[in-house]
């Protein structure tokens, strides 16, 4: 890690911090009680080689630049746990597969799968970027704190069904994902304590500063195009 720069935060738990890595694109790192969770990792944005080995790695859907089987292949060790989607699951044989509402526990830490999709996004009339039923969001719950990772998605109905998140990643990458006014309408239905924008791509993150109530949500925005 000494060679690479990855902006970092902390956030606080009644059971120890979680050290939040931010890798870029939808690649998040994070370490929590000696464990590390990789996010859809992705060699594009870091030299898996020089992080230190996964205890669990989380895949949102099948399409590349979040199912990099040269990634996983870097991070992973032995024990690794691999949780995914089912049409990820037969390039990760290992891999337990989620679908949405589905909830496993692993140690301590809970994770539940949850919808990502879009509704007006289209390759094509009728063929969404990401069809409904496919990817998963998951919401990990590390201590007292329950921490969001959307995936590729919308601000779409079941993001109103999620309670008590206290951070929340959303997608700003267009045309795959979501405008800043989807994320700001995503944040009224969610309310998270703080969101983070991630995989924004070009998207001026800027943008969704006057749309957000920041009195009850705190932006915090890092490097993760």
């Amino acid at each position: 890690m000494a060679q690479q720069s990855f902006e970092h935060d902390t956030l606080m738990t009644g059971n120890g911090p979680v050290e939040m890595w931010f890798l870029g694109h939808g690649s998040l790192m994070l370490q929590y009680n000696d464990r590390i969770i990789q996010i859809d990792p992705y060699s594009s944005v870091a030299d898996y080689a020089a992080l230190p080995k996964a205890d669990m790695v989380l895949i949102t859907h099948q399409h590349g630049d979040h199912l990099d089987l040269n990634a996983i292949g870097k991070t992973r060790k032995s024990t690794t746990e691999i949780y995914c989607n089912a049409l990820s699951a037969p390039k990760l044989p290992e891999a337990k597969v989620m679908k949405n509402g589905d909830v496993i526990m692993s140690g301590d830490i809970k994770i539940e799968a949850v919808p990502a999709y879009n509704i007006r996004h289209e390759r094509s009339p009728g063929n969404p970027y990401h069809p409904k039923g496919e990817g998963n969001g998951y919401v990990l719950t590390l201590g007292d704190k329950r921490i969001y990772i959307a995936g590729d998605t919308e601000n779409i109905p079941e993001m109103s069904k999620l309670k008590d998140i206290d951070v929340a990643f959303l997608p700003m990458n267009l045309p795959y994902t979501m405008t800043p006014e989807m994320v700001a309408d995503a944040v009224r239905m969610i309310r998270p304590a703080i969101l983070y924008p991630y995989h924004y791509g070009d998207t001026d993150t800027n943008l969704l500063l006057p749309l957000i109530d920041r009195s009850r949500t705190e932006i915090r925005i890092r490097k993760l195009q």
